[in-house]
């Protein structure tokens, strides 16, 4: 396929950083739920050097989106959100409507995406205030920088954001294995679209081709 047929969507940093956050979801639960389950291990230092991976990777990520400007992208607009809503509803009554074609990001990926932040934010606020309870080789620890009902509430916390992450982790590969939605997959390994899949689930005004 020649370049003029294929549509960049996302850079190689983004896609870097996508696998990257991909494979510290797996070890994060990996560790820390395996040894609920009986499986003994030393599960405890791979935990936190994963969440600080993680923790990195965030950040970098942040200061990339808002560097390059691509926070546009994952902002729902009122309009959108109402005109998505209409069409939710009038699938629901039996009505055959045409949906509108989104820009880069769908409403509903927008949502996961704000839905990943608060989940993701939540795992790593906590993970960090419990990593000061912990020997590490940066500090010792301080088993009295919270108060327990704190720590009670923050292990809640943390548990809780495992549990969305799990969630959240069956619904993103769902929808990626999905037959018509399978180019996104592509993308977040070479990096393009087809043409044809950016001109039939895309509009151009919404989304303006990028270079690499």
């Amino acid at each position: 396929m020649s370049d003029s047929n294929r549509v960049l969507r996302h850079k190689l940093t983004g896609r870097i950083f996508h696998w990257t956050t991909a494979a510290c979801f797996f070890v994060l639960l990996a560790t820390g739920l395996l040894p609920i389950f009986g499986i003994k291990f030393n599960w405890l230092t791979p935990h936190w050097v994963t969440g600080l991976v993680l923790t990195a990777a965030v950040i970098l990520h942040i200061a990339g989106a808002f560097r390059a400007r691509h926070v546009r992208y994952m902002w729902v607009g009122f309009l959108e959100f109402i005109t998505t809503l209409v069409h939710v509803f009038s699938v629901l009554s039996g009505k055959n409507a045409r949906a509108s074609k989104p820009g880069k990001y769908s409403v509903a990926q927008k949502v996961m995406h704000f839905a990943a932040i608060v989940v993701v934010f939540t795992a790593v606020g906590t993970g960090v205030v419990m990593m000061i309870g912990i020997d590490t080789p940066f500090w010792e620890r301080d088993p009295y920088f919270v108060s327990e009902r704190t720590r009670g509430l923050i292990f809640v916390a943390h548990g809780l954001a495992t549990l969305l992450s799990i969630t959240m982790i069956m619904v993103h590969v769902y929808f990626a294995a999905r037959p018509e939605k399978r180019y996104f997959l592509r993308s977040m390994i070479g990096g393009w679209i087809s043409r044809r899949d950016y001109e039939d689930n895309h509009d151009a005004e919404l989304w303006k081709e990028e270079s690499d």
